[in-house]
């Protein structure tokens, strides 16, 4: 009965749309000379499709459809309710469409990089690589804690770009992880907490590239000398990696990952739904694999797209490393990374006669179906990007921001988290954020430590904003780099990051007040620590490690 109810009412909403549109009819041709705009523009009202899409995401815990309704819904309220114009800006509007989103030379370059990644993790993986490395690892690793450790030990060395991050230490870590029984969330949250808040305070990646692109040219100082600046203020980024250690060392999890950790103790990796269609693909593997069938290719892989990254700034034209990553066109160097590592693994695997050339063939389709469901979520998170775009939400918020600034002053940076915050959540997107907020903090602060700060506090928030939302890229990239379901992930992730974000308003309060990079960053890693203390208290810790825990004691700990 309640669902003939939700149906008969989406219905009832459709008619008169319908209705309305044929009453006001819209000329495409006006529309296309004279240039238009929304009712609805640059007013609270833009925010309204991102928080459609998330809040449906969250309760329904299915992600295809709230990202498609979201989608529905900006097209809507950019045509004024016309349905002719909303179709075709939800599909052909040259700055938001999703044919234009797929097009972008950019966003097609991570679809790519997505394939390549899903075909050497299917050769890996049929090769016996993988199973190989989960052997070695296996005896060495002898410890949930030492799994943990060393999965954020990856993630750390792998610096140079979030995207390329998350599915690599995913497709390396996982078999070490599934032994010592770490949830696929618990994993997940890893990943991502060592993927954007790693890329930015790491001066050789794809973001300190963005961050110096968004400073302005006549800035006091350039903008790489004011990315390094930045880093000792950037506590979201610097605070989030001193809390994991502390929540793998203390072994504390809390919200829904206990549920989450307790389940893989029991040997349930997911709770909660799977991966996702093709991951739980099973392979014909090869038993001639070795640990260096997995270790070569994925160094081979780091390497080339390094390589390809500062290619495409002109290393190999005479430009200086440092310059040649910050003008890097981190898509295109991925892709030429990703070819060379999988044409390399090719012939490698058959010079040591692991596998044939028709398995080789098959892993081209098994790999890119492994990755069907993260490039569909990421089109959909493009496409609502750019509906949000469309309807000024990223000018309503920076006009708010710099009506108000001049009032705030010391209390600005933790203002300015909290706006890059909630910007980055509701689009998706931190570099857009970066782009749309920094002038602005320029605009107020143009020099001086409360103009690094501020940055900071941009850059944080950003990043924190990112980890939160549904319809982020690297939060994507994260479920798929983990094979976990990608809401498990998003509602497991969302309690760690908002404690983080919450240490962080109370970091760039004093910031704003004592402006001392050394004083405000121990400050903030004594309140991380405390705050996480007070968590152990109140929530308890986990079973021994080890992952041989009895059903008493798991329960015991659920208690």
């Amino acid at each position: 009965m309640k669902k003939r109810l939700i149906a008969g009412a989406i219905l009832l909403v459709l008619v008169g749309i319908i209705i309305y549109s044929l009453m006001n009819p819209v000329d495409m041709a006006v529309i296309a000379e004279e240039g238009y705009e929304s009712n609805f523009f640059s007013t609270p009202i833009a925010l309204l499709p991102p928080v459609i899409a998330i809040v449906l995401a969250l309760i329904t815990k299915e992600v295809y459809s709230s990202l498609f309704l979201g989608i529905v819904t900006g097209a809507l309220l950019y045509s004024n309710f016309n349905v002719e114009l909303a179709l075709n800006t939800m599909f052909f509007n040259e700055e938001g469409g999703m044919l234009y989103k797929i097009a972008d030379t950019f966003n097609a370059g991570i679809l790519v990089f997505l394939v390549m990644l899903g075909i050497l993790v299917a050769l890996m993986n049929k090769a016996g690589g993988s199973a190989a490395f989960g052997a070695w690892a296996s005896k060495h690793i002898k410890t949930r804690i030492g799994a943990q450790v060393a999965t954020v030990a990856l993630g750390m060395l792998i610096f140079v770009d979030d995207y390329f991050n998350c599915l690599t230490v995913g497709s390396v870590m996982r078999p070490v992880t599934d032994t010592h029984k770490v949830s696929r969330a618990k994993l997940s949250y890893i990943i991502d907490a060592t993927a954007a808040p790693v890329c930015i305070i790491a001066p050789i990646s794809s973001w300190a590239a963005a961050v110096t692109s968004s400073v302005p040219d006549d800035a006091e100082i350039n903008g790489f000398q004011t990315f390094i600046r930045t880093i000792p203020y950037n506590y979201y980024a610097l605070l989030t990696l001193v809390m994991m250690f502390i929540i793998i060392f203390r072994r504390i999890d809390y919200g829904p990952m206990k549920k989450h950790e307790l389940n893989a103790y029991k040997g349930d990796l997911f709770t909660t739904g799977s991966a996702g269609k093709g991951s739980d693909e099973k392979y014909e593997i090869s038993d001639k694999g070795i640990v260096l069938d997995l270790v070569l290719p994925v160094a081979v892989l780091i390497f080339a797209c390094i390589m390809g990254m500062v290619y495409t700034g002109g290393f190999f034209d005479g430009v200086d490393f440092v310059t040649a990553f910050a003008d890097a066109d981190a898509s295109v160097g991925l892709v030429l990374g990703g070819i060379i590592a999988v044409v390399f693994t090719f012939f490698y695997y058959m010079f040591r006669d692991v596998i044939t050339f028709n398995q080789f063939m098959e892993c081209v389709s098994d790999g890119f179906k492994a990755m069907v469901a993260p490039i569909l979520i990421l089109t959909f998170a493009w496409t609502l990007s750019g509906m949000t775009n469309l309807l000024g939400a990223k000018y309503y918020v920076a006009d708010l921001v710099a009506g108000s600034a001049a009032g705030f002053q010391s209390m600005l940076p933790a203002v300015v988290f909290l706006v890059a915050l909630g910007l980055a959540f509701s689009t998706g997107t931190s570099w857009g954020t970066f782009g749309i907020l920094i002038p602005i903090v320029m605009g107020v602060f143009p020099s001086g430590e409360m103009m690094l700060i501020s940055i900071s506090a941009c850059l944080a928030g950003a990043v924190c904003g990112d980890h939160c939302s549904p319809i982020s890229d690297t939060t994507i990239m994260a479920s798929a780099g983990a094979e976990c379901n990608h809401i498990n992930h998003v509602s497991t992730q969302l309690p760690y990051a908002l404690t983080c974000a919450g240490v962080s308003v109370v970091s760039y309060v004093l910031a704003g007040f004592i402006q001392n990079p050394v004083i405000c960053l121990v400050i903030g890693v004594v309140l991380m620590v405390v705050t996480m203390l007070v968590i152990e208290k109140i929530n308890g810790r986990e079973p021994m490690d080890g992952g041989d825990s009895s059903d008493a004691d798991v329960s015991k700990a659920a208690n």
